[in-house]
């Protein structure tokens, strides 16, 4: 059964989610503010946690922030516009996914599973790209033999790339690949964890010379020269 920590500062909103997504079989664990749900994280270790944008006190990208500093558990943000500001910010901040309001337990629940699974283990060899090894079946990556601390969205995204060396994919695929929707031609999703995803396993994230930009089209993983 997987553990969730909503936090979510509106009672009605977090009473029904808190229903809702017990109904569908999940452990949830509330707080509704920023300061409880860190505190809560550090007594209990959930699976995943959602995250309301709007939050009193410290808000939800400086929670998410604070978070992604220590730690690489899955985040799907709730937020109120799609087309806002705050979907970028919090992207760019370390969220793994969002929702916009007012939300649907069950879209909310579907969210959450397709989340949990890029976690999942594969059975495959490794994949070494240069100074970069992707072990499939053990879902580790390695540079210069240190482990790597990614968030299972990065770790996904990085598989899909691995299985195509050299092959260009575009946003929309990857969408569909790591996200399991296409998010309405939502691109923020893949860039701001491309962006992410640079800054732990290249060399020089501004010069990338691993995950590759093709202009129009989309991203592909290349061994380095």
């Amino acid at each position: 059964m997987p553990s969730l920590l909503l936090i979510e500062d509106d009672d009605a909103i977090r009473t029904a989610l808190e229903l809702s997504l017990t109904r569908q079989g999940h452990r949830v664990a509330t707080a509704a503010s920023g300061e409880d749900g860190l505190k809560l994280l550090r007594e209990q270790r959930p699976d995943l946690i959602v995250l309301d944008v709007m939050l009193p006190g410290i808000d939800g990208f400086e929670v998410c922030r604070r978070i992604r500093r220590t730690d690489q558990l899955p985040i799907i943000l709730l937020t109120a516009r799609s087309d806002d500001i705050d979907v970028v910010v919090g992207l760019e901040s370390g969220a793994d996914d969002y929702v916009v309001k007012p939300i649907q337990g069950r879209v909310l629940d579907a969210r959450i599973r397709a989340v949990l699974r890029r976690g999942e283990r594969e059975s495959s060899d490794a994949a070494t790209f240069g100074s970069l090894v992707i072990d499939r079946a053990a879902m580790t990556v390695t540079k210069n033999g240190e482990d790597l601390q990614l968030t299972p969205t990065e770790l996904r995204l990085l598989l899909e790339l691995s299985r195509r060396p050299g092959q260009a994919l575009s946003r929309q695929q990857l969408l569909r690949l790591v996200w399991e929707h296409d998010y309405l031609g939502d691109s923020r999703l893949v860039d701001a964890c491309v962006q992410r995803l640079r800054a732990k396993v290249e060399d020089v994230p501004s010069s990338p010379v691993l995950i590759r930009t093709v202009r129009g089209v989309g991203y592909r993983l290349d061994a380095p020269q």
